[in-house]
Order: C-alpha cells, then sequence, then structure tokens
C-alpha cells in the first residue's frame, strides 16, 4: 500500500543553492540550432534576385567605363545588406523571446514555497510537482505519488502509458520503460495523477539530452498568405523576365545601343520584381506575434494570426476565464439547514463543523487547486483551533476522479491507527452515486442544489464513511458512503469581461460560454456579463442524446452549454465548423487537447493549463483572461489590416516605377530611370513596407465590423483595383512632369530630375495616404507612428544630397533644379495622390452624417427667417 509524505514538509532547495547549480550545470535545456551570422544572411542577400540584377548592372557600368556609376550601385547592395540584416535580426529576436516565453513551465518547490519557473531554470536537486497533463522538465525519480502514470512513446516508442511508483531514496537513473519503475523523463508526459518528483538529471545529460532529440515549442510554419504570396512573386517575375527581353530587344534593335538596352531591360526587371512582398509577411507575423506576446498572449502557430481576425464564434470556458477562478466558499448546506458566510457571522455553529471537517480531509494539505483553497482557507479561519484540524492525520490512498465518476475520495489513518476515515467529495450526483440516495432523496437534493446554483455557486457534494479491513477496495464505490452536505463556492466575474463582450458583439463575434456548472449557474453568470439569449442552453447528458444534424442545428441558437464534459466540446467545435463558423475555442486540461486541435484556433490557458493544452493550442493566452482573447482578436485584425495597407502601397509604388522604365523605351524618350535611381526608391520602399506599416495603429473600426470572410484572399479584387487606381495616378503625373519638361525646352538632366523628384513627393504622399484607408492624412498626423516620420525625413534628406551634392547629381545624371521646379514638384506629387484623400473622405459615414446634419441646420435657419 503506498504511503504518501506531506507536502508541507517538503522544503526543496534553497534559491541560493539552485542558483549555484545554474551556474556549475548550466541551463536545463537541449543545444539549439546555430544561430545565423553575418556571412550567412550576406550568401543569402547575394542569392536574392534583386541583387543579382544589381551586380548586372555594375558589372555592365564597369563594361562602360563608368567607375563612378559601378561603385556607387555596388555600395547600394552593402546598404541594402545592412537593411536586411537589421530586419533579419529584428525577426530573429522576436522568435526568440516568443521561444522562451513558450518553453514548458515547472512548478517547483524553494525554501518550502511552490513556485512556478521557466523549465529551462530547473536544476539538479529541484523537488518537482506534477499532474496530470504536465510535460517534465527534467530527468528524476518519484519521492511521493498516487495512481501516477506517465507517457513515455518519446523515448521508447511505446503509446501505452506505464505506471509509476514511489522510491525516494534512489540516487540514480535509470532507462524508460515498464511499469512499476520509479523514474520519469524530460519530455515525457504525466497522463493520470500527480505525485513529487527529485531531479537527477538536466539538459544535455537528461535521456533525451543523451540521445540527440529536440523539442521544438514554436512551430515555424509556412501560412496560406505566405503560400498566395510565393505564387504572386513567381508569375510577376516570369511575366517580368519576358517583358525584360522584350524591352532590350525593342530598345537594341531600334537605337543600335544593346548596353543601354541591357540597362533599360534590367531596370525594368528591378522596377516590376516585388521582392518586398516575402520580407513583410515574414516581419509582419513574426513582429505581429511578438506584440502579441506584450498583450500576454503567445502565438505558437503563425497562422493563427491570419485566423484570428476572421474569427466569428468564440466558445469560452466559464471557470477562469469569464470568473477570476478565485473561489470562496458563500453558503453551505448539512443536509437540514443553509449557513451563509456572506452574513458575516464570526462562529460557524457545531452542526456545520463535520461537514466542513470532511471536506478539508478531501482536499490536499497544500492545494493548487482554487476550490481546495477555498475549502482549506474557510477550515484555516473557523476550525484551526478545534478537534475538527487534523494535520496530524497520514494520508494512505487516494481515489482520483474519473470520466465515470464526478468524485475522488482521500483514505485516512489517525493518529490512533485505528479505522480508515475516508472522505469524499464531487459533482452532487456523484456524491448522491457513493451514498446511494434513494430516488425521493436525490430529487429533494436536486431541488436544494437548484437553489444554490441559481445564486451562480458552484456546487460541491461532501461525504464520508469508514473502513475496518487492512485490503483498500479498488474502488472508492465499494465504501459505505454517508452524505453531509453541499458547499456553495462563488467565483466572481472578472471586471474586464463586460466590456470585451461588448467589444466581441460590434464586431459581429458570437461568444458561448462551456461550463461544467449547472444551467441556473451558467445563467446567472450569463446574466452579469450580457450574454445573449442567456434563456436557453444544452447540457451535455442533452447532446449526448441529441444526433449530430438535431445538434447542428439547435447549436445555432445556444450560447450555453452546461454540465459539459471536455469530449463533447470537440462535437461542439464540429458542429459549429460544419456550420461554417470560424471557431475559437479555450481549454486547459488534458481531455480539452482534441478541441483545442479541432477548432480553427485553439485558446490554451497559459495560467492554469497543462502543458498538453498549451502545445495543442495554436495561441496560449498566459493570464487566463477573456479579455486578452478579445484583445488577440483586435490585434489579429489589426495586423491584417496594416499587411493589407503594405500590399496595396507596394503594388501601388511598383505602377509608377515600371511604368517610368518602360513608356519611355516604347515612345523613344530619353531614359527616365537608371538601375541607380530605382534602387534609391528601394531604399524608401523596403523601410516604409516592412516598419512603417507594422508599427500602424489600429483603424478606429477595427471592432465595429463584421469578421473577415477566411475564403477571401489578401490581393483581393478591390484592394488590387485601389492600388492600380493609386499608381497610375502617379504615373500619368510624373510622365506629365517629363513630357512637358522636354516640351518646354528642359535639358535632359533637369527633366529627369524634376520628374524623379516628383516620384519621391508621390511616393511619399503613397505612404502617408495608405497609412489609413478611412482616416485622412491630416487626422493620421497626431498618431504615433514614428518611423513614417524617420522615413520621410531620411528620404528628402537623401534626395536633397542627389539633386544639390554635384558629386551626386553627376551620378545620377541629374543636373540643378530651380526653385519653381521644387514648388512643381512638390505640388505635383502631392496632387497624384490626393484623389484618393477625398475618396476616403466622402466614403466615411460620419462625414456624410455630419454633412447632412449640417445641411437640414442650414435648412431649419433658413426657414426660420
Amino acid at each position: 500500500m503506498p504511503v504518501s509524505i506531506d507536502i508541507a514538509t517538503v522544503r526543496g532547495l534553497s534559491e541560493a543553492q539552485a542558483r549555484e547549480r545554474l551556474k556549475t550545470d548550466g541551463y536545463n535545456e537541449l543545444p539549439q540550432t546555430k544561430k545565423k551570422n553575418t556571412l550567412k544572411i550576406a550568401l543569402e542577400v547575394f542569392r536574392e534576385p534583386m541583387f543579382l540584377l544589381l551586380l548586372s548592372c555594375g558589372a555592365i557600368y564597369l563594361i562602360l567605363g563608368d567607375i563612378k556609376e559601378a561603385v556607387m550601385l555596388l555600395s547600394f547592395v552593402f546598404v541594402v545588406m545592412g537593411i536586411t540584416l537589421y530586419q533579419e535580426r529584428k525577426t530573429e529576436r522576436a522568435l526568440e523571446a516568443l521561444r522562451d516565453l513558450t518553453s514548458p513551465r515547472a512548478l517547483v518547490i524553494r525554501d518550502g514555497i511552490e513556485k512556478r519557473i521557466p523549465g529551462r531554470e530547473v536544476v539538479r536537486g529541484d523537488i518537482l510537482i506534477l499532474n496530470e497533463g504536465d510535460r517534465v522538465p527534467a530527468d528524476g525519480v518519484v519521492v511521493t505519488c498516487a495512481n501516477f502514470h506517465a507517457d513515455e512513446s518519446l523515448l521508447t516508442g511505446e503509446s501505452v502509458p506505464v505506471l509509476k511508483k514511489a522510491m525516494p531514496e534512489t540516487e540514480s537513473m535509470g532507462k524508460p520503460g515498464g511499469d512499476n519503475l520509479p523514474f520519469v523523463f524530460s519530455g515525457t508526459l504525466i497522463v493520470k495523477g500527480h505525485g513529487l518528483v527529485k531531479v537527477l538529471t538536466t539538459g544535455i545529460n537528461s535521456e533525451i539530452g543523451k540521445i540527440g532529440k529536440s523539442l521544438n515549442t514554436l512551430e515555424i510554419e509556412d501560412t496560406l498568405l505566405q503560400i498566395e504570396t510565393r505564387k504572386i512573386v513567381r508569375n510577376i517575375a516570369v511575366f517580368g523576365g519576358i517583358l525584360c527581353l522584350l524591352v532590350i530587344l525593342i530598345y537594341g534593335l531600334s537605337t543600335g545601343s544593346w548596353l543601354n538596352g541591357f540597362l533599360s531591360g534590367i531596370a525594368l526587371a528591378m522596377a516590376l520584381l516585388p521582392e518586398e512582398f516575402p520580407v513583410v509577411l515574414t516581419i509582419f507575423l513574426a513582429l505581429g506575434a511578438w506584440r502579441m506576446s506584450k498583450k500576454r498572449v503567445l502565438t505558437r502557430r503563425i497562422p493563427a494570426i491570419e485566423t484570428l481576425g476572421a474569427t466569428t464564434v468564440l466558445c469560452v470556458d466559464k471557470t477562469g476565464t469569464i470568473t477570476q477562478n478565485k473561489m470562496a466558499i458563500a453558503k453551505i448546506y448539512n443536509g437540514q439547514d443553509y449557513f451563509d458566510f456572506t452574513c458575516g457571522d464570526k462562529k460557524i455553529p457545531e452542526a456545520f463543523h463535520h461537514l466542513l471537517e470532511y471536506a478539508i480531509l478531501a482536499s490536499q494539505k497544500k492545494p493548487f487547486d482554487p476550490m481546495e483553497k477555498a475549502v482549506r482557507t474557510i477550515g484555516e479561519k473557523y476550525l484551526i483551533h478545534t478537534e475538527h484540524v487534523h494535520d496530524d492525520w497520514t494520508l494512505i490512498h487516494e481515489y482520483p476522479l474519473s470520466q465515470s465518476l464526478l468524485a475522488l475520495s482521500h483514505v485516512w489513518q489517525s493518529t490512533d491507527k485505528k479505522d480508515f476515515l475516508i472522505a469524499a467529495k464531487g459533482a452532487p450526483e456523484a456524491i448522491a452515486d457513493l451514498c446511494h440516495l434513494t430516488v425521493k432523496q436525490k430529487t429533494e437534493l436536486s431541488k436544494k442544489v437548484a437553489e444554490m446554483a441559481s445564486l451562480g455557486l458552484r456546487v460541491l457534494g461532501v461525504a464520508e464513511s469508514s473502513f475496518q479491513k487492512s485490503a483498500l477496495p479498488k474502488k472508492q464505490h465499494d465504501f459505505r458512503f454517508h452524505f453531509l452536505g453541499l458547499l456553495g463556492l462563488s467565483d466572481p466575474v472578472r471586471p474586464t469581461v463586460k466590456d470585451a463582450l461588448a467589444d466581441c458583439y460590434r464586431a459581429g463575434i458570437r461568444v458561448a460560454m462551456i461550463t461544467g456548472d449547472y444551467p441556473v449557474t451558467a445563467q446567472n453568470i450569463a446574466r452579469q456579463i450580457g450574454l445573449k439569449n442567456p434563456e436557453k442552453y444544452l447540457t451535455g447528458s442533452e447532446i449526448e442524446r441529441m444526433d449530430y444534424e438535431t445538434l447542428k442545428k439547435r447549436i445555432q441558437e445556444v450560447n450555453i452549454f452546461a454540465r459539459v464534459v471536455p469530449e463533447q466540446k470537440l462535437q461542439i467545435v464540429r458542429a459549429l465548423k460544419d456550420n461554417g463558423e470560424i471557431v475559437a475555442m479555450t481549454g486547459d486540461g488534458v481531455n480539452d487537447a482534441p478541441a483545442l486541435k479541432a477548432a480553427n484556433i485553439g485558446v490554451a490557458m497559459g495560467g492554469r493549463g497543462c502543458d498538453v493544452a498549451r502545445e495543442a493550442g495554436s495561441i496560449v493566452v498566459l493570464d487566463d483572461d477573456f479579455s486578452s482573447i478579445v484583445s488577440a482578436v483586435r490585434m489579429g485584425r489589426r495586423i491584417f489590416d496594416n499587411l493589407k495597407k503594405a500590399i496595396a502601397y507596394i503594388l501601388a509604388i511598383h505602377v509608377p516605377i515600371a511604368g517610368l522604365s518602360l513608356i519611355p523605351v516604347i515612345l523613344r524618350w530619353p531614359l527616365v530611370l537608371y538601375p541607380m535611381h530605382i534602387v534609391f526608391m528601394e531604399l524608401i520602399i523596403d523601410p516604409a513596407c516592412s516598419v512603417v506599416f507594422e508599427q500602424e495603429n489600429e483603424e478606429k473600426d477595427v471592432m465595429e465590423r463584421s469578421p473577415r470572410n477566411c475564403a477571401e484572399p489578401l490581393f483581393n479584387l478591390p484592394t488590387v483595383v485601389i492600388s492600380i487606381l493609386q499608381g497610375l495616378g502617379v504615373l500619368i503625373a510624373v510622365l506629365a512632369v517629363f513630357f512637358i519638361g522636354m516640351s518646354k525646352g528642359l535639358a535632359e538632366g533637369e527633366a529627369r530630375a524634376l520628374t524623379f523628384m516628383t516620384l519621391i513627393i508621390a511616393n511619399l504622399g503613397l505612404i502617408a495616404t495608405n497609412r489609413s484607408w478611412s482616416r485622412t492624412f491630416f487626422s493620421n498626423i497626431g498618431r504615433n507612428n514614428r518611423a513614417f516620420w524617420y522615413v520621410s525625413l531620411g528620404a528628402i534628406f537623401f534626395l536633397g544630397i542627389v539633386l544639390f551634392v554635384p558629386f551626386f547629381r553627376e551620378l545620377f545624371h541629374f543636373q540643378p533644379l530651380h526653385p519653381s521646379d521644387i514648388l512643381i514638384a512638390f505640388l505635383v506629387g502631392i496632387s497624384s495622390v490626393l484623389w484618393f484623400e477625398l475618396f476616403k473622405l466622402f466614403k466615411t459615414r460620419s462625414y456624410l452624417k455630419t454633412l447632412s446634419h449640417v445641411i437640414a441646420r442650414s435648412v431649419a435657419t433658413w426657414q426660420s427667417r
């Protein structure tokens, strides 16, 4: 018969000892893959098509004898490489921060205090507290346990969980595999029971470290957007290559200058190649995940960021997500009378002492569960100086909660070593079953339970038994239990939930509450937070009896699911998805993992959730707060909006660049853009699309519009049309400037300089106008986006250098401009994007409402006169 060690007597290592061992043994982690060094990044940059084109241009200039142009183009390679290096490092740092945050956590005892630490900080000699669903952070020996089973398939390939036994005196590790061994191993999973484990080896000295396996907790995978973008880039590249060859042939055959033809073709290829797309996607998604981590939400699977903004149904647990998971006993029932703790009485009548005594015995001495903490708190407050507290009794055996019986029992031996005393607690119907109550007694008990549940209380039953034989039965059902009473626990609603729920409804997101509590308890909470349609509910037993088609129909009008077991969450998810919904589902237990994986977005609870749930989830909410989930949805919408703006800008700016490279060749005009002009433009485009738009704040209506259609591509028709129209507006403006300038007798270099300056101003105008598709540029000025001003001022500064410093002016094939030219370039550049500002202004409903209100007031004033 297993004998438990009292957890209250375990001290564990001191913090000083732990720090010393961390210095000696190092962190509890496996060797990481090598980071990309600067040389490797540089080699990757050199393989990019854009840089191969730059090198080709440099080679042609060397052949032509233009050493200055060749050196300048090659120097641009290093400038852009620096930008790429900065972006790569920023992305890597964001991903490293996420890996640290998403690494498994460990619950240890140090200085006699339970504390949760990063798994990498576990050291030799630490005492681990392991419960069902935990991932073992290090190799160790079991000190004490109850019904302790581990899944060691990671090491042995054997899928059947193995039973563990306690052997605290062991000081060396054995090998995995087989039942009744006292060892647990890093990376394996506790699937049943709980226990204390003393760590013997960590890091590369663990079993998993020896065989060289690695576990990656952050999965980086190609997203739908990345796949879509890759196809578009490939198609544009093929089209651009064909067009490039045609330009070379046309220019070479018509002028006889094949080298200039090659320069024109390469310039066109550089203009058409949208190499910013993959960079933008990588940066937006990586930094988006990093930004979410600042909101206490970790992204374990990058595609979840794409899906968040499309969520139509949010299924959340009541306990700990909507409520605070800070239980307090509010009311108790001893079979005859009630006692209300909210009335402020300092003493509990003796008639209730026995009920509380056995409620405490049915709980852990150092509880982790909030309900057991509430029971222990009441005992310490009201029974501490009575004969009803038994800290000196020995816990002999535990019968754990099971799917078939939602109750647990603790077998105790008192100090006089006489009978075994058994304390049980659990769901009232399970306790009624253990006590073999009659139908009449069960009916009467159900009324009492419903009465307490209607107050929003979570209700537990308590029972007692005794046993004289030495061999304990295999099942707790074999004891003869006596019903003692009911405990009613209150769990206050989180203060942020009501506003967050209102945000969901404004955003067109339906919220469903799932709980193991009684329907009346769930309805009480639903009314407190403003959940829609609180009168209707479905219970787990009703779902079990219901055929699937009926469930799909009923689930459309029900937002409360009560007395639901974790396995039924999977049915709910599937029914919602088959109804065409995009589902986000919360979960925290081992049995929640299938539902989390089946949902479009699995939301694991980071505070109270087990490792299995965290690994199954797409995102992890660190504070278990409902409002954090809503914040994640808001952030997901913001990221997608900003990504769309960046893509629209990239498409728009490439239209005038490509047009200025192609049209002069077709019309036999002097070349407007040389490769160095396009590279200069790229130095503005790259930081603009990857930094400026990524930092842009959310739109004011981000949570006031319906969820995005998940099937809608990023490059949808409206986006492409608006982008092309923006680009055509700029192209027409700059072509007009060049044509009129040449017609008025301007020198080729002066006309080119005037056109290029107009293009730069128009480019900055495109960045400014695409920062928001609902707010005007002037309303955006006050919104914080320092990157926009850095890029804009930097572009103007370097434009001034190439226009007014003779050395650079000559390199860029410019001639001096007059003050009137600068004014023309500024006015034309701004005017080329002004139409979109007017479009936004008239599109804004608030403006139309204001306009109609002003007209109505004017008419009323005129009539009064």
